[in-house]
């Protein structure tokens, strides 16, 4: 079925066929109007704080310290590349979701017939439980390092962060936006002090951040680099996004979205280059502490907290490890519920309780990571947050290719088409993405990988 028409004069009835099918309560509830630039674009700040979160979750860590550890700043680049197409990318996504008022899962499901849409809702929601995996080990190992909490029941109390979402979103979404941006700013002051214990190499730094052959010639390195794509460039955060866009309520006039264009995309941008801050800052401390000192590959959270306080000399570095740690996956844990709220009601009009479609969620994280830890301990808990973020990246290319499949299209997008040097580049973004993937399944099918 093809997207209903919109209306490219810019006039409400342009928006009728998108609805409010994602986050009801919440739809056009930030008023943007009136006032000075500065205050209409500070009524814009927030959603893309909203989709920065994700690029800093704990399976960010998992995968920046594995790369870290075992070859030093060499994965900088990956970790700057993968900002740079998460910054194309999102910015695509604002452009698309205002220009057309409908978010990527609705897209999918009006554009695409069945056999192709519910396949899609399907993987889209494997990232999404995927994402929580990461996010439900992560706040379990931050709990039990700062309060000895066991590993398993910190798996179980996980659950509990249903009661935090429903708060926040019971106060407004502000409050919901207000709690992320908090929690980045503890995990920023938390790896600024521990960066300054590390005191890394500058000149390690800068030679990192230039790309080398051995990122795709070398497997075990091309895995992690794929688990960093696949932490930074997250397919849930596509569909977040374009949904999350709609809690603004900006003029739908031609001027109204341009504007609302330009800052949202301003929003997402500088959102994500202080999560490149982050992400790089996760490897460059696990270069400085780990890998130059000699103590080879960490992949294991717990472990890199243990180390860094006879590495670093102060026992202020693993208290501050542990707090980033836990902000991280409570923050994340607020997004993906957003996430998954959008792609529910997006592709298949259905609407859950929040408290439900929580549990749900967090059900299908819990138990395999549950079971990890039985099985496997500490370990098993350790490799399963890395796996899972190698799976977001095999997931990638079904929303990447949809949301540049969609934005090149005239007839919908109207006068608010992107500039074709953006389709270009997200273009060639979707192609490397696919073939990457496509050499890392190669890879392990040839027991390479």
């Amino acid at each position: 079925m093809a997207f209903e028409e919109r209306i490219d004069d810019g006039s409400a009835a342009g928006f009728a066929a998108g609805g409010q099918s994602s986050l009801d309560e919440a739809y056009r509830s930030v008023g943007v109007g009136g006032g000075s630039g500065l205050r209409r674009f500070l009524a814009f700040l927030g959603p893309g704080f909203l989709v920065a979160v994700g690029y800093m979750d704990p399976g960010n860590w998992a995968t920046s310290i594995a790369g870290g550890s075992q070859f030093g700043y060499t994965l900088l680049a990956a970790v700057l590349l993968s900002s740079l197409m998460a910054i194309l990318l999102q910015a695509l996504c604002a452009r698309f979701a205002i220009a057309t008022g409908k978010d990527l899962a609705e897209a999918c499901r009006e554009y695409f017939p069945r056999a192709v849409s519910y396949p899609l809702w399907l993987l889209a929601e494997l990232a999404i439980v995927a994402t929580d995996l990461a996010e439900v080990i992560g706040t379990a190992i931050g709990l039990q390092l700062l309060f000895g909490l066991p590993l398993v029941w910190g798996v179980a109390v996980t659950a509990l962060d249903v009661f935090l979402i429903l708060f926040l979103q019971s106060r407004g979404f502000r409050w919901l936006e207000a709690f992320v941006a908090t929690m980045i700013l503890v995990i920023a002051v938390c790896f600024l002090g521990q960066m300054i214990l590390a005191h890394p190499s500058v000149a390690g730094v800068l030679g990192g951040l230039v790309p080398s052959p051995e990122l795709v010639t070398d497997n075990r390195m091309l895995y992690l680099a794929l688990g960093i794509l696949g932490a930074t460039v997250m397919p849930h955060n596509l569909y977040l996004h374009t949904g999350v866009l709609h809690t603004r309520a900006y003029a739908l006039d031609k001027k109204g979205r341009e504007q609302a264009i330009r800052y949202a995309t301003i929003d997402s941008t500088t959102a994500l280059c202080f999560a490149f801050l982050v992400n790089a800052s996760i490897l460059i401390l696990a270069a400085a502490a780990f890998f130059s000192t000699g103590n080879g590959a960490v992949e294991d959270l717990t472990d890199a907290h243990a180390l860094l306080e006879p590495l670093l000399g102060s026992a202020l570095a693993p208290t501050l490890f542990a707090v980033a740690l836990l902000a991280s996956g409570l923050s994340s844990t607020v997004t993906a519920t957003l996430a998954g709220q959008i792609v529910m009601q997006g592709f298949l009009r259905l609407r859950l309780p929040i408290v439900v479609r929580r549990l749900v969620t967090r059900g299908l994280a819990i138990v395999p990571a549950a079971l990890a830890i039985v099985a496997y301990g500490e370990k098993g808990a350790a490799e399963l947050l890395v796996l899972s973020q190698v799976v977001l990246s095999l997931q990638l290319p079904f929303a990447v290719v949809p949301l540049v499949l969609f934005s090149a299209q005239k007839s919908r997008m109207g006068a608010h088409m992107p500039a074709r040097w953006l389709l270009a580049v997200t273009a060639v973004i979707a192609v490397v993405i696919v073939v990457l993937n496509a050499k890392l399944v190669a890879d392990f099918l040839a027991g390479a990988a």
